[in-house]
């Protein structure tokens, strides 16, 4: 349990390692600029930004707490972080020494309120796994929760003692240097540094609350309650809490051990294409998804030679059908979870339909419509790095993609991520999550299967999204039909109303962006006179010095009044 002197030697130490490297980066990127070394400024930036990210996977692994989630985090914001700092940071996994038993006892018995041995029967001393958060041990249930529940072999997790107060102090410190970001302009018009704080801070409060994790389980079972193909673990809601759960001993054959896929008679092709459709299912149909899908989170279990197999997947699936598959995909570890809103749902779809058709400028208007691109931003060359895309490699499968010339990926890398580095863009948190999803999901259905195809595995879910999306259009157009007759009927009285504030002088028109720039005009024209006053002040000073001292010297003197007004309008002009 950590004491109130090394939660506040932990924030000092992370508001140091910021403020050094906020140093650093105010040094190279604001002031040589501004001195005219730009160019030499910009000579050393990957090597400075690669330095940077090792240093702070080095403070991550040392302090662990809520550190390792911060570079998982920074690992993904590909949108707002550069690359040098991205692909350092990618590698970061959540591991951490293992808490002694006699401290994980204590724990699980506060919360659970009865000695250890009474709420279970066993429990391993060597923990499965451990993380920063918490770690995860085998057990039984004890034979009167095991009868009453159906569950015998179980995993507990319990959270790290005091990770709380680590999590609280990491927060501060957190919000401490947004603050500090969101007061150098040059980021914070790029970034909105609070506002990912504060989603991250959202995120990781849900993660170390484990009835949040069973409640999310329980949802997930849920939503695919009577599909065989997915299996869930099931909750003993009787032994958890908010820092120990207990949950059901799913474990099987990890879903990217194709020997033992293989070896069990199940081809790995087919759990790719099963696995893919099924994380289709929760984003386009659900909009509720499991947004952590690696490999430790992931099983293929078999369900015997004579069960009846998974329901059809895909889109168009309605109820189970014969299949001599005998084995199911399940999901565990519920504490990173992605819910897709109904304007996110929209977009998204209208971006599946677009990437299917291979549309560039259908998907950034739908990125647009996600409100990923500030309405400023110029999409032209992203549009046109879309359309680049799609036809060079679109369509393409993973064992195809590896016969391009790694050279031509390189460079086409490079001008893409150049394009997307120029964009005022940042990605919502549930996007980013979406995008994380479909990555791993993409990365291992290619690893099971290289001849697996994206494309392919969209195209039905992008087909049936695009007949739903023309009876909305039908239902779209009605409704804009009638909008306008409702208008048109209030049209007459509202006119009426207009003409008779005009006759008794009573119409007042305002146009605030107009009155805004005539306001901007005057303040310009108000310091223009200011610094001409100024300089003739000064150069007036300047040429009486050597006949008349002391009027000379009161002049320039004088002429600090102007040039005051300058630099607080100035200032003042900087903080609007």
């Amino acid at each position: 349990m950590p004491d109130a002197g090394s939660t506040r030697a932990r924030y000092r130490r992370i508001l140091r390692f910021a403020a050094r490297h906020l140093a650093v980066m105010w040094w190279f990127e604001l002031l040589l600029p501004r001195l005219g070394l730009g160019a030499l400024a910009a000579r050393g930036r990957s090597a400075r930004l690669r330095r940077l990210a090792r240093r702070f996977h080095v403070l991550a692994v040392d302090l662990g707490g809520l550190m390792i989630k911060v570079g998982q985090f920074m690992s993904s914001r590909l949108d707002v972080l550069p690359p040098e700092i991205t692909r350092e940071l990618e590698g970061l996994q959540d591991e951490a020494p293992a808490v002694p038993f006699q401290a994980i006892r204590a724990l699980a018995e506060v919360e659970l309120g009865m000695p250890l041995e009474r709420a279970l029967a066993w429990v391993e001393r060597e923990p499965l796994a451990a993380a920063s958060l918490g770690q995860a041990h085998r057990a039984r249930l004890t034979a009167a929760d095991a009868s009453a529940t159906g569950i015998d072999a179980a995993i507990v997790k319990v959270q790290r003692p005091g990770i709380d107060a680590i999590v609280d102090v990491d927060l501060a410190a957190l919000r401490r240097i947004a603050r500090w970001l969101s007061r150098v302009r040059v980021v914070a018009t790029r970034v909105d540094v609070p506002a990912l704080i504060e989603e991250f801070a959202v995120t990781s409060l849900e993660e170390i609350d484990y009835l949040h994790e069973a409640a999310s389980a329980e949802r997930f079972a849920e939503s695919f309650a009577g599909d065989a193909r997915v299996g869930v673990p099931d909750v003993v809601w009787e032994r958890s809490s908010r820092r120990v759960l207990v949950l059901r001993d799913v474990a099987a054959i990890k879903i990217n051990d194709r020997e033992a896929l293989l070896a069990a008679g199940i081809d790995p092709a087919e759990v790719a294409a099963t696995f893919a459709a099924v994380m289709f299912d929760q984003l386009f149909s659900h909009g509720f998804f499991h947004a952590d899908p690696h490999p430790g989170n992931l099983f293929v279990t078999p369900t015997g030679p004579d069960a009846s197999g998974p329901v059809a997947s895909g889109p168009d699936a309605s109820g189970p059908v014969a299949s001599n598959r005998a084995w199911r995909i399940t999901f565990v570890d519920f504490g990173m979870m992605g819910e897709v809103p109904p304007g996110t749902r929209a977009g998204l779809r209208r971006m599946l339909i677009a990437a299917a058709g291979r549309d560039g400028r259908g998907l950034v208007a739908a990125m647009q419509d996600l409100g990923a691109l500030l309405p400023t931003a110029d999409a032209d060359e992203l549009e046109r790095a879309m359309s680049h895309a799609f036809a060079r490699f679109g369509g393409m499968g993973f064992a195809e993609l590896r016969e391009v010339d790694p050279r031509e990926f390189r460079d086409f890398a490079i001008e893409f991520g150049d394009v997307l580095r120029t964009m005022p863009f940042q990605l919502p948190e549930d996007f980013l999550l979406i995008v994380r999803a479909m990555s791993l999901t993409s990365g291992m259905c290619s690893s099971l299967d290289p001849g697996f195809n994206l494309w392919d595995a969209v195209e039905p879910y992008a087909a049936r999204l695009l007949r739903e999306e023309r009876g909305g259009l039908v239902r779209s157009i009605a409704q804009e039909g009638l909008d306008a007759a409702a208008v048109a009927a209030r049209l007459p009285g509202r006119i009426d109303r207009v003409v008779t504030r005009l006759e008794e002088g009573r119409l007042a028109v305002t146009a605030p962006a107009l009155e805004r720039r005539i306001a901007r005009v005057e303040r310009m024209l108000r310091r223009l006179v200011s610094a001409i006053l100024f300089a003739g002040l000064l150069v007036a000073g300047a040429v009486l010095l050597p006949q008349d001292g002391v009027l000379g010297t009161a002049l320039m003197l004088l002429s600090a009044l102007p040039l005051a007004h300058v630099v607080v309008s100035n200032l003042v002009r900087r903080r609007l």
